[in-house]
């Protein structure tokens, strides 16, 4: 994944910095740009995580990764309200320990994907993109 930082000519601040992605999996690549500032990559600390949604409803949605267990699902008390019926009410929760995040499907009806790739669980790197029904997320890890 290569990560550039650029100028944000369409910002309402006169010389504000967004952080700008050019993801590639698999071959197939997407743009991210303008979701996330310089000021909330840097904000980020060692160890700490955050996910953006890259696709689907609320594109652009960010969600800081920062109590030990953190759920994803279409029950309204999920700390990622994830409202559409392709995801499941209690779907995943994203884990952190030492640093560490990973994600855990929680017998979901639609499976949790990583990269394209069901998952049962897995240890996330920065720049995963996670599939949770049709919303898609891009980890960030600080």
């Amino acid at each position: 994944m290569n990560t550039t930082i650029q100028s944000s000519p369409r910002s309402t601040h006169p010389g504000a910095i967004t952080a700008s992605w050019r993801a590639d999996f698999n071959g197939a690549s997407a743009a991210i740009e303008d979701l996330i500032t310089v000021k909330d990559l840097e904000s980020l600390q060692s160890g700490s995580g955050m996910l953006i949604v890259t696709r689907g409803p609320n594109t652009g949605a960010q969600f800081r990764l920062d109590k030990p267990v953190t759920s994803a699902g279409r029950h309204q008390l999920s700390d990622l309200y994830l409202d559409d019926i392709t995801v499941s009410r209690r779907h995943a929760e994203i884990r952190c320990e030492k640093g560490t995040f990973s994600i855990v499907d929680c017998g979901s009806f639609n499976n949790t994907y990583v990269n394209g790739e069901p998952v049962e669980s897995a240890v996330l790197a920065n720049g995963d993109e996670l599939q949770i029904g049709k919303f898609r997320l891009m980890f960030i890890t600080g």
